[in-house]
């Protein structure tokens, strides 16, 4: 009989506790490592998704950016069908990104003799903040030398977008992306801008 009740009570004469037996026990421990683990994955994950997101949303700008500018270096003038077909374009290549805060802007400019730069016209889609006036004669070095030699025109198209992320983890405000581009006219000297 007191063979079995120290069998019962242990080597020591004591009843073993329950908190030996919890820390021997390694059921749980995977459970709890997973929560540890889990927030760090979790924001990790959202924040790649969100810098990959703002990532293709730039790539798109540039490209938006480049193609409008292409777009009316292709023909000698710009009408306004042509202006409102472009900008629609432009739209269009930013989806599916929303393009409430997409803007553009459409300028030729001209370089006289002497090398200065006039914007011969201008054309400013949604308030684009960076867009010059028609007949703004443009500081030296906004369109480069290399660019604009004298004498000569160039399409400006410059583009804007405030990117924000749907999660807003990783990237809670708004990232603004600025993209200029600058083609030469190809079918005439310059391309004019013209009503109708």
């Amino acid at each position: 009989m007191s063979h079995q009740l120290n069998a019962h009570l242990g080597l020591n004469g004591r009843r073993p506790g329950r908190l030996s037996g919890f820390w021997r026990d390694h059921r749980g421990v995977s459970a709890v490592e997973f929560a540890l683990i889990a927030p760090v994955m979790i924001l990790f994950y959202c924040g790649m998704a969100e810098l990959s997101q703002a990532m293709m949303a730039q790539r798109r700008l540039s490209h938006l950016a480049s193609t409008i500018g292409d777009l009316v270096a292709q023909s000698p003038q710009l009408t306004d069908a042509r202006r409102t077909d472009i900008f629609t374009i432009g739209a269009v290549i930013m989806a599916p990104f929303p393009t409430t805060t997409l803007r553009m802007c459409l300028v030729n400019v001209s370089s006289d003799a002497t090398g200065k730069d006039t914007v011969d016209w201008s054309e400013n889609n949604n308030n684009h903040p960076d867009c010059p006036a028609k007949g703004a004669v443009l500081a030296s070095g906004v369109v480069p030398v290399g660019v604009l030699p004298a004498s000569q025109s160039v399409v400006m198209a410059k583009a804007s977008y405030g990117y924000s992320s749907p999660i807003k983890l990783v990237l809670p405000s708004t990232l603004n992306f600025n993209r200029t581009f600058y083609l030469r006219p190809r079918k005439s000297e310059t391309v004019l801008r013209v009503a109708g």
